[in-house]
């Protein structure tokens, strides 16, 4: 099972582990990290799962689509290295990926 390296908004860090295939959002919600809201349930059309990839990570990700950037976009919170939680999906390959979730629009 790969691990996930969570920063929650506080500052907190916590690695939890979660099945290869699974979104980075749903290994965060599953984990009981309130402040990720993701209201679409993952469906790429809210911006509410938004993250923050460490640097060391953000080219081993799969390129977003027009669509996540777009949202991504909308919000105010954006950084370079700024990605829809959803849209990143746990491999062996992302085994220690970190991300820190964003702030709240």
């Amino acid at each position: 099972m790969p691990k996930l390296v969570v920063v929650n908004r506080a500052g907190d860090e916590k690695t939890i582990e979660a099945a290869a295939g699974m979104s980075v959002m749903e290994a965060v919600r599953d984990a009981g990290f309130d402040e990720m809201l993701a209201l679409c349930g993952g469906c790429c059309s809210c911006a509410t799962c938004h993250v923050v990839v460490d640097g060391a990570w953000a080219d081993k990700l799969v390129p977003m689509s027009e669509d996540e950037n777009d949202l991504l976009d909308s919000s105010d919170h954006r950084e370079a290295t700024s990605r829809l939680s959803c849209q990143i999906h746990l491999s062996d390959a992302l085994d220690g990926l970190k991300v820190r979730i964003a702030a709240e629009d």
